[in-house]
């Protein structure tokens, strides 16, 4: 289970299930009246079968007595009458509960997506995506069932147990009190059986969610599996897991089997020693064959709300745990939109004297949030400024943060100290939408989605409808093999775009984020997966875009670096040296070292410098 996930069921696991499942109500509230109408059609089934003993009772003291067949077919006529009301009754109940709840579940699985798109990514860092799944899916099933089951019924059975207690003692008190007696152990079991139900259940949902991510990473690493022959070894690490979740199913359902038993046990010994007793009543003449045909037919028909007491509270615990796994997500901070009247309040008075200034990074400095704060920063003091128009390459050694400085601009992240401008204005004071419509970003993996080519390039200009313009990013790219796929365009490219080699992948995110013509341009290292003849022909096209934004280009290779006016060298998360390429050729060691493919090692005599 994630450390998130971890910590958070400690702090909510305090919290009773009656008070956790309270939160529910904002969803339900727009349904209460048809919930609340199935709720009583409910109650007033269950009624009805308690007067099915009164009418026993009628029967057996009145025509059996009197040996009247007329008034047995009566009794009987009443009998059928009254169990086909019931019928229907229960009918109506489901019918009136499963649209609405249905809507209730869409409404809670259609905030949780928004909600995550929402939250920033430091967030998606910590959380595994299965356990973010199984909230999503299995979670919102079980709330949904909940709702529609054992909630109505605890309503209804507890009204009915009531109810029918009442009629018990009216017909006999003395007979009542003797089916009453197990009440008092009965709770004790119940309050003992919620706590450690709660806590199993909290366990499996958390195993479950862990399973989840298993899967889903075996089948998106299903190459990376089979070609290094770890079926096996995965197949193993499953297997565990899963004999994991199936010991915490066994002990939910020990806990359940315990309780069942004793809910069974206690009202069957009680309803025995009652039977016993009003037998002999009979038999003195103290109590009227028909009266305690009519009680125990009443002790009878309170069995199943009785014995159910156990079933549904195991159900309402899982509900609750699922309801508290769901809103710790939910109470997670999102990214803050920031209206545009907040960005007017907090723009940079200088704003319009600096318009046009390019993008800035002034003292900026970045640590991950999961960071211990005694650790040194990713990125250290931070200042870079990169004209308006101008092609920035930045360059570094693995580890030196360029991705990390890359990722600050569209706020993927925020900064730790410092700012970043835009023009002048600086970008936390910008709503995120007018932001990432001012930046594109081209991202090291280029991640592609269960959608058509078109689809996926033009997800990164929404508003770029003319089919001009994707064939234009397409052509930018070199992307002409999708004239090849067998319907162009509209080809589904499949789940993470495994259909197509890395670097057709890595072309069509290219293409993703030059279409539209973006003002700024961020791109980590866009052309690594590339052959040299298509590489030169990415950049002669690149730099028609390139000449039209003000862009920041990660680079690894000199190809690359010549693609831009100047060229940053990051080291240990600063910046050290700025330029162009051949003057820093000239000056600074460390990028004549980049460029040229050395590799350093400290050794016990000095630095060892050899070719690879």
């Amino acid at each position: 289970m994630p450390t998130t996930t971890r910590a958070t069921t400690e702090t909510t696991g305090q919290l009773s299930a009656v008070r956790t499942l309270l939160r529910l109500w904002p969803y339900v509230r727009p349904v209460r009246a048809r919930w609340a109408g199935a709720a009583f059609v409910a109650v007033l089934a269950s009624c009805l079968a308690l007067v099915f003993p009164l009418v026993l009772k009628w029967i057996v003291d009145g025509p059996v007595t009197e040996r009247d067949p007329g008034g047995v077919w009566l009794g009987a006529g009443v009998l059928l009458v009254l169990g086909s009301a019931e019928a229907l009754l229960f009918g109506l109940r489901r019918w009136l509960v499963a649209r609405p709840l249905a809507g209730v579940e869409a409404a809670l699985r259609a905030d949780l997506y928004r909600h995550l798109q929402r939250l920033p990514v430091s967030f998606h860092d910590r959380w595994a995506s299965g356990q973010l799944l199984s909230r999503g899916t299995t979670d919102l099933m079980v709330l949904r069932m909940f709702l529609a089951f054992p909630l109505t019924f605890l309503i209804v059975n507890g009204v009915t147990i009531l109810a029918g207690l009442t009629v018990l003692i009216v017909q006999d008190w003395g007979l009542g009190l003797v089916l009453l007696a197990p009440a008092v152990p009965l709770i004790a079991f119940c309050y003992r059986f919620e706590d450690g139900y709660a806590k199993a259940s909290r366990r499996a949902q958390d195993q479950v969610g862990d399973l989840t991510t298993v899967v889903e990473e075996s089948v998106l690493g299903i190459r990376v599996i089979k070609g290094f022959g770890r079926h096996r070894s995965q197949a193993r690490a499953f297997r565990d897991l899963a004999r994991t979740v199936r010991g915490t199913e066994l002990v939910k359902a020990r806990l359940l089997a315990g309780i069942l038993t004793v809910i069974t046990l206690l009202p069957e010994v009680a309803l025995g020693a009652a039977l016993v007793i009003g037998t002999i009543q009979v038999a003195d003449g103290s109590l009227s064959a028909g009266t305690l045909v009519a009680f125990l037919s009443t002790a009878l028909t309170l069995r199943w709300p009785i014995e159910s007491i156990g079933f549904l509270l195991a159900m309402s615990q899982e509900a609750a745990t699922a309801t508290r796994r769901y809103f710790e997500v939910m109470d997670s901070d999102p990214e803050d939109p920031r209206v545009l009247a907040d960005a007017d309040a907090d723009a940079d008075p200088d704003a319009d004297q600096r318009a046009d200034d390019g993008l800035r990074f002034e003292g900026v400095a970045f640590r991950y949030p999961d960071a211990a704060e005694d650790t040194t920063p990713t990125l250290a003091r931070v200042d870079l400024h990169i004209r308006s128009g101008e092609t920035m390459a930045l360059v570094g050694s693995t580890g030196s943060g360029k991705t990390t400085l890359t990722a600050l601009v569209p706020r993927l992240y925020d900064v730790t100290e410092g700012r970043i401008t835009l023009d002048g204005r600086d970008i936390t004071a910008m709503p995120r939408a007018e932001l990432r419509e001012l930046v594109s970003v081209a991202f090291e993996e280029p991640t592609l989605f269960s959608a058509s080519v078109a689809d996926n390039v033009l997800m990164g200009a929404p508003a770029a409808t003319e089919p001009a313009q994707l064939e234009q990013a397409l052509d930018v790219a070199q992307a002409h093999f999708v004239n090849r796929l067998p319907d162009g365009v509209d080809t589904e490219v499949g789940e993470q775009g495994l259909s197509l080699s890395g670097g057709q992948r890595q072309r069509l995110a290219l293409a993703r984020s030059v279409v539209g013509t973006p003002r700024f341009l961020i791109l980590d290292d866009p052309l690594s997966a590339l052959d040299v003849h298509t590489e030169a022909a990415v950049e002669a096209a690149l730099r028609r875009v390139l000449a039209d934004s003000t862009a920041l280009v990660v680079a690894h290779r000199p190809s690359t670096v010549l693609l831009a006016d100047r060229v940053a060298l990051l080291s240990e998360g600063r910046i050290t040296a700025v330029g162009t390429h051949h003057e820093l050729l000239r000056r600074n060691a460390e990028y004549r070292h980049l460029m040229s493919g050395e590799h350093t090692e400290e050794t016990g005599s000095g630095t060892e410098t050899e070719r690879v």
